[in-house]
């Protein structure tokens, strides 16, 4: 009873004293409700005891703190028992250190959010109390510090022991994988062309090593520096909080990834669907492609491939869609300004990029062009070799590959000598312009043996000569052939050599190739002879033709 009559008196004294402290400071403006929202912690010994979130008897938190530290300080400097006790009162619950006064806890410092009561409250801050009075009494035990120098010292030899070994076998890991992956990738070729390049292999394997190495250093740098904080009294609130810090961030990432595992189910799952009608429908392009059929529908073997990668994008697309809820982090705020930008940059950016796909879907259904097909697209042409989604690619004769983009193309009138051909190949054509006083007939029979002479050019059809132009000065005459598919011959080497055979040809038969252009009037009419319509070329023995009436 001696002590509680004590205890009570002290708590009056403190009270009045306060009182005159409260009366003999100037209260701030409005710090009614300032105090009301102030958390101010009470630290003992590097600890915190409790919490003050209300003022008592006008004195705010922040004041309320710094007395309560200072008379926890002294007692704690003379505390013998350490015996903490709680004394229930009208104005709340009084922590007594050996019957002494130590702290009074109002029912406004109990913690709102946890719905914490002050009973609760009081009973935490007495167990902070007991190991603050606790770690104070190992502080000043000599024995018990060297006891916690002499385990620090044991777990820095312990960390030296993996940590040096485990350098020196990162070294050695690095060099033996890569002498490995060296004589492993090299031996890996596909059609005499290296698949595997070593040394950007190489580069991995010792990006992931040295990856490895500072994983295993930095985790036993945290548990040693935690471990030695613990050690001692003052700084074991450091290392307690380290330790609970790497517990919160493992507990934080499992809660999120075992939270996150239905919805992921269901993502995968809705992925796998895709995949499932993409693999069904796959046959049916395939079969369709392989046919080689090209009547002229919507779908047909030029259009299958096209097609089905579209389709599977579509599928794709559309199972992204509905997977999207499900993905983990599709609701965070930096998902959705991800998705945003992304957005963005394809509105302004995308404009020239979805209208060159645009004009290679047009040409691709519209079967424009084929590749394989020779065609004149403005004044270049070319083989066809690639149809892509942005760009259409045009081989020369010449050595030259011409690229141009799809839009071009689609804008552009184009000429295609190989749609009219029967079966594979091209049509070749030049054009002669000879005077009148030449028979036609005989010009004819003159193109038509140059290009039998010219390698690469069918036998059947036949070639043929049409007659485009009577000019004022000469007559125009067009030949037309085509090149042999079996040969593939680029067509300038083609229309180069019968070029030749035309010269030499008409060259034999004494025939000039010439364009007359008049002055004035002949002395005599330019007529063809009547009697000779024309030189009928003959082959010798040599295989070339003579002229002959």
């Amino acid at each position: 009873m001696g002590v509680v009559k004590r205890g009570v008196l002290l708590l009056w004294l403190w009270l009045m004293a306060a009182a005159v402290w409260a009366q003999a400071t100037p209260a701030p403006v409005s710090a009614t409700a300032a105090d009301a929202a102030t958390e101010v912690p009470v630290m003992v010994a590097n600890r915190t005891v409790t919490t003050f979130r209300a003022p008592y008897l006008g004195v705010p938190p922040e004041r309320r703190a710094q007395r309560t530290e200072a008379i926890l300080r002294e007692l704690l400097d003379r505390a013998v028992q350490g015996e903490v006790t709680i004394q229930v009162e009208p104005q709340g619950h009084v922590l007594l250190v050996d019957g002494e006064l130590a702290l009074v806890l109002t029912p406004a410092d109990a913690d709102p959010l946890r719905a914490q009561t002050l009973a609760q409250a009081s009973a935490a801050a007495r167990d902070s109390l007991r190991l603050a009075l606790a770690e104070t009494r190992e502080g000043r035990d000599s024995q018990r510090l060297l006891w916690g120098l002499g385990r620090s010292l044991l777990a820095t030899l312990i960390v030296l022991a993996i940590a040096v070994p485990a350098w020196r076998a990162r070294r050695w890991a690095t060099v033996h994988l890569a002498r490995r992956i060296t004589q492993s990738a090299s031996g890996v070729r596909v059609a005499g062309a290296e698949l595997l390049h070593t040394d950007r292999l190489v580069v991995v394997v010792r990006l992931t090593v040295r990856a490895l190495w500072w994983m295993l250093a930095l985790v036993l740098a945290y548990e040693w520096l935690s471990y030695v904080l613990r050690q001692f009294p003052y700084s074991r609130p450091w290392g307690e909080g380290l330790t609970r810090y790497l517990l919160d961030v493992a507990e934080h990432i499992g809660h999120g990834v075992l939270g996150a595992l239905p919805d992921l189910m269901v993502a995968v799952i809705i992925f796998l669907i895709a995949r499932g009608v993409i693999a069904l429908f796959r046959p049916f392009f395939s079969r369709l492609a392989a046919t080689g059929d090209r009547q002229g529908g919507w779908l047909d073997a030029d259009t299958a491939g096209p097609t089905q990668r579209l389709f599977g994008i579509a599928v794709w697309l559309f199972a992204a869609v509905m997977a999207y809820p499900y993905l983990p982090g599709a609701q965070s705020e930096a998902f959705k300004g991800l998705s945003l930008l992304i957005g963005l940059m394809v509105t302004l950016g995308g404009s020239s990029l979805f209208g060159q796909a645009a004009s290679g879907l047009v040409l691709m259904y519209s079967r424009t062009l084929r590749v394989g097909e020779y065609v004149r697209i403005n004044e270049h042409e070319g083989t066809v070799t690639e149809m892509g989604a942005f760009i259409t690619r045009v081989r020369t004769g010449l050595g030259e590959e011409l690229t141009f983009p799809n839009s071009l193309v689609l804008g552009s009138v184009s000429k295609n000598y190989s749609r009219a051909v029967h079966g594979q190949g091209f049509v070749v054509d030049t054009t002669v312009t000879i005077g009148y006083d030449t028979p036609w007939r005989q010009v004819e029979s003159l193109l038509i043996e140059a290009a039998r002479r010219t390698p690469g050019v069918l036998a059947t059809p036949a070639p043929r000569v049409f007659h485009t132009a009577l000019s004022d000065f000469y007559p125009e005459y067009r030949l037309v052939c085509q090149a042999i598919p079996d040969e593939p011959r680029p067509r300038a080497e083609v229309l180069s050599a019968l070029h030749a055979n035309i010269q030499d040809v008409f060259n034999e038969c004494g025939v000039q190739i010439m364009s007359p252009h008049y002055l004035g009037d002949p002395a005599e009419a330019k007529l063809a002879p009547l009697d000779q319509p024309y030189v009928k070329p003959v082959r010798g023995a040599d295989g070339h033709s003579s002229a002959s009436g």
